[in-house]
């Protein structure tokens, strides 16, 4: 199988980051799509950050019944800070019959010089989505970096945390699944 890996906080997931997995399952020669719930990321503030394991309780949520998405939890057993080689490494060998693709916005590809082992990971495909007002620096033009036209939603997790803490509907903004869960559990009311 050949699954595209799209990593990333999902704190929490919206209707913008399922467009993005779905478009990749859909749109190209990916099998499927794992949205990989990643810890802590040392650059963003970890009191406005969810448990793992409710995250990734409302990625399944968002998922519901398409086959073509997985929400995966893999990062939660591996050592910290996680880094991208070392997942993919990891995933390598548990799933040797597969090919993974990393899924990124442009906004990660400009800055991928910066990661541990970049040159490792530009041996696998990354197929990338493009975002405005980003610029995608040189590593695009790398023979395994894939553009692509995906639909965006000017919206962000950031947003939709602000919006629970004033006590406003967040409805549209994440997957119906997703609201009726936040509805009835405060997962976000109480963080900083």
């Amino acid at each position: 199988m050949k699954i595209g890996l799209f990593f990333g906080s999902f704190n929490p997931v919206h209707v913008g980051h399922m467009a993005i997995a779905n478009y990749m399952a859909q749109n190209t020669d990916l099998d499927q799509v794992w949205m990989v719930v990643s810890p802590h990321n040392p650059l963003k503030n970890k009191k406005t950050l969810a448990k793992d394991f409710d995250r990734l309780h409302l990625i399944n949520l968002a998922i519901g019944s398409n086959d073509l998405l997985r929400a995966s939890d893999i990062e939660f057993y591996l050592p910290k800070p996680s880094y991208t080689i070392d997942t993919l490494t990891y995933l390598k060998e548990k799933y040797p019959t597969h090919q993974f693709v990393l899924i990124m916005g442009s906004d990660n590809i400009a800055t991928l010089h910066k990661w541990k082992n970049y040159e490792q990971i530009l041996q696998h495909e990354i197929y990338v989505y493009q975002r405005p007002n980003y610029k995608e620096g040189d590593l695009v033009n790398h023979e395994n970096v894939k553009l692509f036209e995906a639909p965006l939603f000017d919206i962000s997790a950031s947003y939709i945390r602000k919006t629970i803490k004033e006590k406003k509907s967040i409805q549209y903004l994440v997957p119906d699944t997703v609201y009726e869960y936040l509805k009835m559990s405060p997962i976000y009311e109480k963080l900083g």
